[in-house]
C-alpha cells in the first residue's frame, strides 16, 4: 500500500500538490455541493463511475473508511461522472453508498482537476490544499491509508 501512497505518480510529483484544491460547485437532480463547503476537514475527492470495475472495486473499503473516520473530521466527497442517472442511482442504492456524492454527467469538475482515469482521487486537507493524489483502486482500509487521514 505504501507503493499507492507514494508511486502513483508518474514522474514524482504530480500537478497540483502542494497547491489549493480548484473548487467547484456541481448540481445534479439530488444534491447541489461545493467543495469549500468542506473546508475545515480533509477531503477524499474521489472521481468515479458506475460502468468502472477499479471503482467498483474500491467503493466498499471507501464506504468503510468514511464511516470510521468522519468522526475525525474525513469525508469522502464522489463525483460521478455518470451521464446515466438511473445506473448512477442504482449503483448507490446496490453498493449502500452513503457518503456524499454527486453526478457530473459534463465532466467538467474531473477535467478542472486534469482526471484522465478512474478512479482518481485527490486527498485535501483541512485548509484545502492537494496532498495525495491517487490513480487506480485503492484499499481505504489499508493502517497506511488510515494513519495517513487520521494525521491530515
Amino acid at each position: 500500500m505504501l507503493a499507492a501512497l507514494f508511486g502513483c505518480y508518474s514522474g514524482g510529483h504530480p500537478p497540483r500538490i502542494g497547491s489549493n484544491a480548484p473548487d467547484f460547485t456541481v448540481q445534479d437532480s439530488d444534491h447541489k455541493i461545493t467543495l469549500s463547503q468542506f473546508r475545515g476537514q480533509v477531503v477524499v475527492l474521489n472521481f468515479w463511475g458506475t460502468f468502472c470495475p477499479p471503482c467498483i472495486e474500491e467503493t466498499p473499503s471507501m464506504v468503510q473508511m468514511q464511516a470510521r473516520l468522519r468522526s475525525k473530521g474525513v469525508v469522502v466527497l464522489g463525483v460521478s461522472i455518470d451521464v446515466d442517472d438511473a445506473a448512477y442511482h442504482k449503483f448507490l442504492k446496490d453498493f449502500n453508498v452513503n457518503m456524499v456524492t454527486v453526478r457530473d454527467g459534463t465532466q467538467k469538475t474531473s477535467s478542472l482537476y486534469g482526471t484522465f482515469g478512474w478512479p482518481e482521487t485527490y486527498v485535501i486537507d483541512r485548509q484545502g490544499v492537494i496532498r495525495r493524489k491517487f490513480i487506480g483502486a485503492v484499499d481505504w482500509n489499508s493502517p497506511e491509508v488510515t494513519d495517513y487521514l487520521s494525521k491530515l
